[in-house]
């Protein structure tokens, strides 16, 4: 790919990548914005999940705010790049498979795979820092947070400029975008908040800003938005899964703080026979609600977070 345009201007590129059974050319759309005096590259990422649509929200008002027009350095835009998944309301691309688990990706593998190699020889080689947007899968609803690899002094900088209402200490996961990128010193924070195929402003809100917030941080811009609060740091998470199947009514909010021994919720079955109330193990904060009402045993109901 070529990201060399003119200075302060707009330039999209249409990717072919791939083709429908129809014959039909998918191609990705890739906008860049290099200004005139040096800088660092940021690249801003949505849709690696097509059904995850609040970061495709943040680039498109990115773009059409126009915030995309640094003073330094080059911004390089992706709204949506699993195109297949986005048309088709699905999290995976048409072979069933994850792109974000298909990383470094092979020219000849599957489809995810594929996608994921067009990412890591085209794209990736060209930046410094990136923000993945993401939000829950499965009517999982993510309280704002991001993602970092708080050993990493970079990553863990990038996280606090953010300055989301959580963020996460997360290890890297196999054959992830972070992990692969990384090993090439390029440094991604990931942003999850909302719930998949649904708009939420709170969530646009907070990306939208924290991503100002690290340009700000990386001298692209001289201004953005202060933070309402200091980030609350998460050293460990974990799940707290449906000991049996039923009716899920979630009373903890998201994002609050409970504490050892409050009700997070109840399952009763359709009948009236049984109810058992999900009590908090331990005192945390609540990541991310588990918002079906219909669950089986071990679905994943709250996710949970403890601050050292």
């Amino acid at each position: 790919m070529n990201f060399d345009n003119k200075p302060e201007e707009l330039h999209r590129q249409n990717i072919p990548t791939a083709r429908l059974p129809s014959g039909t050319v998918i191609e990705i759309p890739i906008l860049s914005y290099e200004a005139k005096a040096e800088g660092p590259t940021l690249f801003l990422m949505a849709g690696m999940h097509g059904d995850e649509i609040n970061g495709v929200e943040i680039i498109r008002r990115i773009i059409t705010q126009g915030l995309y027009k640094v003073s330094a350095g080059r911004v390089i835009c992706i709204p949506v790049f699993n195109v297949f998944g986005f048309i088709n309301f699905s999290r995976e691309v048409p072979d069933g498979k994850d792109v974000n688990r298909s990383f470094p990706g092979s020219q000849n593998g599957s489809l995810a795979s594929q996608f994921a190699y067009f990412l890591m020889q085209e794209v990736i080689p060209h930046i410094d820092y990136g923000i993945d947007f993401h939000t829950g899968g499965k009517q999982i609803n993510n309280f704002p947070q991001v993602r970092a690899m708080l050993e990493d002094p970079t990553n863990k900088a990038l996280a606090n400029a953010f300055a989301p209402p959580f963020i996460i200490n997360s290890p890297f996961r196999e054959k992830s975008l972070r992990k692969e990128s990384g090993k090439l010193g390029k440094s991604i924070l990931v942003y999850e908040a909302g719930e998949s195929l649904k708009l939420r402003k709170p969530a646009i809100d907070v990306g939208l800003n924290g991503m100002l917030r690290v340009m700000k941080h990386l001298g692209m811009i001289k201004e953005a938005p202060s933070p309402k609060s200091a980030p609350i740091t998460i050293s460990k998470s974990s799940w707290t899964r449906a000991s049996r199947a039923g009716l899920h009514y979630a009373q903890a909010r998201n994002g609050s703080f409970v504490k050892k021994g409050d009700i997070m919720g109840v399952i009763s079955d359709p009948y009236g026979e049984y109810e058992k109330k999900i009590k908090a193990t331990h005192d945390c904060y609540i990541l991310s609600v588990n918002n079906n009402p219909v669950v089986n045993r071990g679905d994943a109901l709250f996710h949970t977070g403890v601050v050292e």
